[in-house]
């Protein structure tokens, strides 16, 4: 990595394991100060979810962590729970006291759940399903919609007091314009996160900030089994299971100076 980008600061949420920790080891080795925001999730017993998934999720991010501190790089993690917008301002305090002003936002960061409008308790993958409620819809849109648009505001903000001029917003997405079925408000959280991300990407665009959305494949952060390959392998619309750093690949090409003219997409991967 060659020029300013090194000595950029990166704000990345959920990224205390799958992609977010391999976004952060991605960007920190680029030479950019990464800040990791975290929440241990402890989910209950789900025999259609492997074990070793719900162990990342209530994991807290030392890993991440030393694998950063061992190689070099720059990292300070915090936990926070993102659906009190309260902890927004917070996080930038102590990214700009720790590491600097920050210059690269990555909304990774997901209440999942799974819920649906059928009457039914499982998925076509054995995982447990819920009746879609007031209480499904708050506790997802509050992480991938409200949090990431707080996140959006609060970050230009402090980029146009400051008079910086190069930026970049990368949202992770997932589901589709046909809705997601048996996982509705999922993907009706990440469609909100992506119009938010497309109307940065129009306003801020004089400010020397690009945004993007990445929505990647079926990626194996531990929750893969067997019956999702086979699902992936009779899917004419996916290709292959992706590996965590195979999209912190992209993601980081997002956020180099090379990446400048791209912006306001959403970048499908396959």
């Amino acid at each position: 990595m060659t020029g300013d980008i090194a000595d950029r600061v990166a704000l990345i949420t959920g990224a205390n394991h799958g992609i977010g920790a391999a976004i952060a080891r991605r960007l920190a080795a680029d030479g950019i100060g990464v800040v990791i925001t975290y929440l241990r999730i402890r989910d209950e017993v789900d025999a259609g979810i492997p074990q070793t998934y719900r162990d990342a999720r209530s994991g807290d991010a030392a890993t991440v962590v030393a694998a950063i501190e061992g190689a070099g790089g720059r990292v300070v993690a915090v936990e926070r729970d993102l659906s009190d917008a309260g902890v927004i301002p917070e996080l930038f305090d102590i990214a700009e006291t720790e590491l600097g002003p920050v210059d690269i936002l990555i909304n990774n960061a997901t209440g999942w759940l799974a819920d649906t409008f059928q009457p039914a308790t499982t998925d076509r993958l054995g995982r447990t399903m819920q009746p879609v409620t007031a209480a499904t819809h708050d506790a997802q849109f509050a992480v991938d919609a409200r949090a990431a648009a707080v996140l959006i505001a609060e970050f230009a903000r402090r980029h146009a007091a400051r008079g910086a001029t190069w930026g970049r917003i990368v949202g992770l997405s997932s589901g589709g314009p046909m809705g997601f079925p048996e996982e509705v408000s999922y993907g009706a959280a990440k469609a909100a996160l992506e119009n938010y991300t497309m109307s940065a990407a129009l306003e801020l665009a004089d400010r020397g900030i690009t945004a993007n959305i990445v929505h990647p494949p079926v990626t194996d952060t531990g929750w893969v089994t067997d019956a999702v390959r086979d699902a992936v392998a009779g899917a004419r619309e996916l290709f292959h299971v992706a590996t965590p750093d195979e999209v912190a690949g992209v993601i980081g090409w997002l956020c180099s100076d090379e990446a400048h003219l791209v912006t306001g997409n959403v970048l499908r991967l396959r």
